[in-house]
């Protein structure tokens, strides 16, 4: 508890040194400039912004100096701020004591930090990970220039509990917070880097590249996770308790993941599937887009995207329509009347499909005579396409559409069913009883 009571006495005088500026006339005085300085960056900032364009000033320039160009915008007025707080603070020194002038050189100097870190951390896309780097380094920044770092430090490591004979304090947790967002981010951002050059290279297959890719995001994480923990002094020794309680976690509760994983990696090692297949898995078929690792993804290309874990491609039997080659045979199916010559009908369909763009010559487009139907002779037309991935539903309906075409030129009917009703009755119907007239009362004889 030494740590916190040394931080406690700091902060009191702290407070005692705030009072005693509070009652002081220099403080009402310095708050005023402050306020004077942030009035007047904020209008030549927005002057700025309206008479500069960042975009027509950049142009042709390489793509670190642009971004240097927009953080250096972005935060102009904090920039014109400082520069004005550095003046006035500067001014006020040659006129009056230091002492007089102290709330001034800290605002400066807290200014000038968030510049610097606001600038260094612009590289950063992404925003959370941005304003969590931002925050903490201006907040280590801030304590420092007050002279609260060290006290700081020595009141949150002062608080400690022990588990498993790893001693776990705020200052630690804050540290290993830190560097863990500051490295995973940093490893990620590089696994990025390397999977893109590994895509771009020719000579090697999409399913080893997607593998490849994987092992050194894999690779890297575990890296900046071992640096982290190496750099915060905890001892991977006393980390056995968690790591038991990690293994029974995988063994009961974590089964299908661990079994989505290996079975993805099986997948891009043995090249059973890639992205760019096309595929059937039970009733889902579509076009691997991207394989991950715990599923695939599948575009059905009518809007929707199908996850499907990766452990049912090991499991279950899968139709891989593009395993040796790309080539892919369509079929389409019609009727014509029996006026028809057949071997006519087969040339003139064959030359049909053969018209499409996407139908490949070679193999050529074969039209087979199958059956005599109740009303038509029923033709089956076979062709191959070489581009599956860019979609079948496109390439049926212009055949079928070629088809129409030619069949109208060739003057070849297309029938449709005509159906003979006939009506009959099992026997004649009884005839109906005609209704007796009633009898005329007779006339007596007078």
């Amino acid at each position: 508890m030494d740590g916190m009571q040394q931080f406690s006495e700091i902060f009191a005088t702290f407070l005692v040194n705030l009072q005693q500026e509070l009652v002081s006339p220099w403080l009402a005085i310095q708050l005023v400039v402050i306020l004077f300085a942030a009035g007047l960056a904020k209008l030549v900032a927005t002057w700025i912004r309206r008479h500069v364009d960042t975009l027509e000033l950049g142009m042709g320039w390489p793509p670190m100096l642009r971004l240097a160009l927009r953080l250096l915008f972005a935060n102009i007025g904090i920039i014109i701020f400082v520069l004005l707080l550095v003046i006035l603070h500067r001014a006020m020194l040659e006129m009056t004591w230091p002492s007089r002038s102290y709330l001034l050189g800290v605002a400066a100097s807290l200014a000038t930090a968030w510049v610097v870190i606001a600038l260094l951390a612009g590289i950063i896309r992404n925003q959370f990970v941005y304003r969590m780097v931002a925050v903490s380094a201006w907040t280590l920044a801030a304590l420092s220039i007050l002279g609260l770092l060290q006290p700081t430090a020595e009141a949150l490591d002062s608080v400690a509990i022990v588990v498993g004979g790893l001693r776990i304090t705020p200052l630690l947790a804050i540290k290993t917070t830190v560097l863990l967002m500051l490295t995973l981010w940093a490893a990620n951002a590089a696994g990025d880097f390397l999977d893109k050059r590994v895509q771009a290279s020719a000579d090697l297959t999409p399913s080893i590249q997607v593998l490849i890719g994987k092992l050194i995001r894999l690779l890297l994480i575990t890296f900046a996770i071992l640096i982290v923990l190496s750099t915060v002094g905890i001892d991977l020794s006393a980390l056995a308790f968690f790591s038991g309680a990690v293994g029974v976690g995988l063994g009961f509760g974590l089964q299908k993941i661990v079994s989505n994983l290996v079975s993805g990696i099986i997948l891009l090692a043995d090249k059973s599937i890639k992205p760019g297949d096309v595929i059937s898995v039970g009733d889902q078929f579509g076009w691997v887009t991207n394989m991950g690792a715990r599923y695939t993804s599948i575009d059905t290309r009518d809007g929707r995207e199908i996850l499907v874990p990766n452990e049912d491609f090991v499991t279950q039997n899968v139709i891989n329509w593009s395993y040796s080659n790309y080539n892919m045979m369509l079929k389409s199916t019609f009727g014509v009347s029996y006026d028809s010559n057949p071997h006519h009908v087969c040339e003139v369909a064959a030359a049909a499909a053969q018209s499409v763009p996407r139908v490949i010559a070679d193999p050529a487009p074969v039209c087979y005579f199958e059956e005599f139907g109740d009303s038509s002779l029923n033709f089956s037309l076979r062709y191959w396409i070489a581009d599956p991935n860019n979609g079948i539903i496109n390439v049926r309906a212009p055949v079928m559409m070629a088809l129409w075409d030619a069949f109208k030129r060739e003057g070849i009917d297309i029938p449709f069913p005509v159906r003979d009703v006939r009506i009959t009755q099992s026997g004649a119907p009884e005839p109906t009883p005609k209704p007796k007239k009633p009898k005329e009362p007779k006339t007596p004889d007078v």
